[in-house]
């Protein structure tokens, strides 16, 4: 089960018993969710990311939204890649002529290296995370036109 399933299923579990908050530790890794957020955190207690409590099923409107094109997001909380591996050249670059199933980049979510596919056709016209950045689930990661 990943991440963002359990996240789920805690944010159920929350409002269905109408609680405040929920806490589960598991080994190295911890995920509070509260009214407002959740937060996870891996060992030595330092923040990973937080993220919203529940999924949005519509983003909200940004400057970056505002722009012309679709977004391939982040399906999971993680780092992103731009290649796969340091030494290789990226998946794509602005410019770049991409196909629906194309792999654009990974976001490696507890060790595990999520290849993220395009959903449509089209020409990179922005990277919007930098190599190497954490990334919350449904972040923007690139704009395709």
């Amino acid at each position: 089960m990943d991440i963002i399933t359990i996240t789920k299923e805690l944010s159920g579990i929350l409002k269905e018993k109408d609680l405040g908050s929920i806490f589960v530790r598991n080994g190295d890794m911890e995920i509070h969710v509260t009214g407002k957020t959740t937060q996870y955190q891996f060992a030595g207690g330092v923040p990973v990311a937080s993220a919203a409590n529940s999924a949005p099923t519509a983003a909200p409107a940004t400057a970056t939204q505002a722009a012309e094109g679709n977004y391939i997001t982040s399906p999971t909380v993680g780092t992103f890649y731009a290649a796969s591996a340091p030494d290789e050249q990226p998946f794509v670059k602005v410019g770049d002529r991409v196909t629906k199933g194309q792999v654009v980049c990974i976001v490696e979510a507890m060790k595990l290296m999520n290849e993220i596919p395009c959903e449509f056709d089209g020409t990179v016209a922005e990277i919007l995370v930098n190599d190497g950045d954490l990334v919350d689930y449904g972040k923007e990661l690139m704009r395709v036109v």
